[in-house]
């Protein structure tokens, strides 16, 4: 827990902390004082009343109404417990939720977490404060889901039930499920939604490792699958990018703004690349 402290702090405190406060603006500006103007300072903010009364020019100064609330729905299905390069995909979601919530806090505004399954698994108000950033990252680290399956419908209705006010919502999955477009295009209207889909190289391409049984870890089914044949091999290329393809007009049509995480890759580049076109 250290360890992932220590490097999404970093992150957030160098890199992320205003990006992430570019990206996603608070309600409005509020007033916060009056001082005198100086050489660049916008013509339209100076204070005609008090210039008038004191005799030189006076601007009006506003700070950004933030009070945001982000809340952090996370996929812990079994099919997280995957990965083949770097790290499984439940440890790089842990990660990107770490960075993203310290990220955060800097801007003080606050945190809260939903762990869902096939079931709802845990629900974390929202707060400030580190303390509270450190028991996220630890559930996220030690919690045991009571399901395996996925039902990210669940999750989207759960979130706008639970949280009647609109959030910036972070949906961490694979997004393995069927049926969720409609709960996607409710919560966007609801929430200032954005998709983070978690994948591994080897849920795009099939290597050839002969006949080898393979196990859905969701449902627990094993099958047999003959690697070595090329038509297997283009099979499930061609379903993978199915899925890719069916998941990315989804999200499109919703209007919900979204990044691919990978494995390989990390988190730390598709989140800035993400960040910076909401600018």
């Amino acid at each position: 827990m250290r360890k992932i402290e220590l490097k999404t702090r970093g992150l957030s405190n160098h890199i992320f902390s205003g990006e992430y406060h570019s990206a996603f603006k608070g309600r409005g500006m509020a007033f916060s004082e009056v001082r005198e103007y100086v050489p660049g300072d916008e013509v339209r903010a100076i204070d005609w009343n008090v210039t008038a009364r004191l005799g030189h020019p006076f601007i009006k100064v506003f700070d950004e109404e933030r009070e945001l609330t982000v809340m952090l729905v996370a996929d812990v299905s079994a099919s997280g417990d995957f990965g083949t390069v770097n790290q499984l995909k439940r440890e790089l979601i842990t990660e990107a939720c770490a960075t993203i919530a310290f990220s955060a806090i800097q801007n003080n505004d606050k945190v809260g977490l939903i762990l869902f399954s096939d079931r709802m698994e845990l629900f974390i108000p929202p707060k400030q404060g580190r303390g509270h950033i450190l028991r996220i990252v630890r559930e996220l680290l030690e919690y045991r889901p009571k399901g395996k399956g996925t039902d990210i419908t669940l999750a989207l209705k759960y979130l706008n039930n639970v949280i009647k006010k609109r959030s910036i919502a972070f949906l961490i999955s694979d997004l393995l499920d069927n049926g969720w477009e409609d709960a996607l295009k409710i919560a966007n209207r609801r929430h200032d939604l954005v998709v983070l889909r978690t994948t591994d190289p080897r849920e795009q391409e099939l290597p050839n490792m002969g006949l080898a049984q393979f196990r859905d870890p969701e449902t627990g089914s094993t099958r047999w699958v003959n690697t070595r044949s090329k038509a297997v091999r283009e099979h499930y290329r061609a379903e993978a990018l199915r899925r890719q393809a069916h998941a990315r007009d989804a999200l499109r049509r919703a209007g919900v703004d979204h990044a691919v995480i990978s494995t390989r890759e990390g988190y730390v580049k598709p989140l800035m690349n993400l960040f910076r076109q909401r600018d």
